[in-house]
């Protein structure tokens, strides 16, 4: 992507900040807010963030007329040209520039603790597109270096589709599926009526005895039949055995 560094964004506005004169460091650790003379303040104005390109410029002008009192170009955040104080997240140490290659040191304050909140986020989040132009221009790069896989076909290649043929395949080589739901197939050999044949060589015997004739046929005379083929012989003895077992177990016959 083509940079336009004519092009100038907006990034917070701010109505009222501080401007402090601060000691040298005395040690490593830090600037502390309270060493300055926070109750006199060298300036006091408007500040304004603006981008142009990959570069931010805080910008220090007067509320009314809009003149440039001060400028601090930010090429990296966080990093040395703004620095936050140790003792206090509404004060800032900038780094500011005249165009001449001289710089200098100030102290910057903000009466809200909303506004120190937004010029923090406004910077980080224009960091944050620049961090990821730079990536995005990278894999592009790295894209185009990179060989192209070639997918044409060579020449006197040819490729062959068989459509038809895999579909009349798949026909065939389904399976029915039952229509019945839920209904278990029949067991191997049986029949669907659910009745089995009996197996073969077996004859069945039937329960209804030869002579069953000759008790229903009680008017016509028939040839007499052999004493061990007599019909009523069992049941009678059977009954005078019953009648002589009663009298001696003392239980009256009735006749």
């Amino acid at each position: 992507m083509a940079e336009d560094n004519s092009y100038e964004s907006m990034l917070c506005v701010k109505p009222e900040v501080h401007v402090y004169k601060i000691p040298p460091r005395a040690s490593n650790r830090g600037y502390r807010a309270a060493d300055w003379k926070l109750d006199e303040p060298a300036w006091s104005g408007r500040l304004k963030i603006s981008a142009k390109g990959k570069i931010a410029y805080i910008k220090l002008e007067d509320k009314n007329t809009g003149e440039l009192f001060a400028q601090a170009p930010v090429e990296q955040y966080p990093g040395c040209v703004v620095e936050s104080v140790t003792d206090s997240s509404r004060y800032f140490v900038i780094r500011i520039e005249d165009g001449n290659g001289r710089h200098a040191f100030i102290g910057l304050g903000f009466a809200d603790r909303g506004d120190s909140f937004d010029f923090n986020v406004a910077l980080q989040d224009h960091f944050k597109w620049v961090k990821q132009e730079g990536e995005l221009a990278k894999q592009e790069a790295s894209e185009s270096t990179a060989p192209k896989l070639d997918l044409s076909f060579k020449e006197g290649q040819t490729i062959k589709i068989s459509i038809g043929q895999n579909i009349k395949k798949k026909e065939a080589g389904a399976k029915p599926r039952p229509t019945g739901v839920g209904l278990l197939p029949p067991p191997p050999g049986a029949k669907v009526g659910g009745v089995i044949p009996p197996p073969v060589g077996e004859q069945t015997v039937s329960a209804v005895p030869t002579n069953s004739a000759s008790l229903l046929d009680f008017g016509s005379p028939g040839p007499a039949a052999p004493p061990s083929s007599d019909v009523w012989g069992d049941f009678t003895s059977a009954g005078s055995n019953s009648s002589k077992d009663a009298v001696k177990t003392g239980w009256v016959q009735f006749s």
